[in-house]
């Protein structure tokens, strides 16, 4: 006699997927998630229908971004938790002004606010250190920062140290898809690992604590390093998935070039 084995529904095997690919087990997420291991089990075997408040703990459990979390929560068969908000849409303009604000403040220094795939969302007026010399098609909206840094008809030709530099945002990126598998993410970091040169060891460009940006520009070699900020605590997807890049000049030399550029264009 044939058996015919009933497949879990869509919620169980995507809680399964992302245990799996979170190498988490069953005991430690009910523990996150303030549950039983037991439950959990009848969950992905498609025994137990959790509710909606559970289905949001286990996805915080699994450390899912808020898009992953409303997609959980359409597996499950509920309606997603978290906005997706146009960025000019009227309730995100205190945003919309802080951001501004911070752009603004960081000068004589370089900012931009970016998507999750590298998205230009907004700059301040020292972006133009870096798009210096950038091929017209490389800054026609919508522009990539990711692709502009790594470019040969970019950044890419004035960036001393590309291979340490660019290996770095490349290894970031990897990391985050695989975090979050996103196949557009995995093709763009397949298209930027093709700009870089062959690898090789790391040299005297490290400071020890960080690789900076060596990048030539007319006044001379700027070196610059970056910090990352995101809205930590955010319940809209199109905030959550914004971050903040602002440069830092590692020396003497590069904060008084940026200051000097900056007094020119006001």
């Amino acid at each position: 006699m044939a058996t015919t084995m009933e497949q879990p529904p869509p919620f169980a095997r995507e809680l399964l997927r992302w245990r799996t690919a979170r190498r988490v087990s069953q005991l430690e997420l009910a523990s996150r998630a303030g549950t039983t291991q037991r439950y959990v089990s009848f969950i992905e075997r498609g025994r137990s229908v959790p509710g909606r408040a559970v289905v949001l703990r286990l996805a915080e459990s699994l450390g899912l971004t808020l898009r992953e979390r409303n997609a959980l929560l359409l597996a499950a068969g509920y309606a997603p938790a978290f906005a997706e908000s146009p960025l000019d849409a009227v309730e995100l303009a205190p945003v919309r002004e802080a951001l501004d604000g911070i752009l603004e403040g960081h000068l004589p220094y370089p900012a931009v606010v970016a998507g999750p795939r590298g998205e230009l969302v907004a700059a301040n007026g020292a972006f133009d250190v870096l798009a210096e010399g950038a091929a017209a098609e490389l800054l026609e909206p919508p522009v990539n920062v990711l692709r502009l840094a790594l470019h040969p008809r970019g950044m890419a030709s004035r960036v001393v140290n590309l291979d340490a530099w660019g290996r770095h945002i490349i290894e970031n990126l990897r990391a985050r898809a695989l975090h979050s598998p996103d196949p557009l993410l995995d093709g763009l970091v397949e298209e930027l690992t093709g700009f870089l040169p062959p690898l090789s060891e790391p040299g005297e460009e490290y400071l020890g604590f960080a690789v900076p940006l060596r990048l030539r520009c007319a006044e001379g070699e700027l070196r610059l390093l970056t910090t990352l900020t995101s809205f930590a605590t955010a319940v809209d997807v199109t905030l959550a998935e914004l971050h903040l890049e602002a440069f830092l000049p590692a020396d003497a030399e590069t904060a008084e070039i940026l200051r000097k550029r900056d007094a020119q264009r006001r």
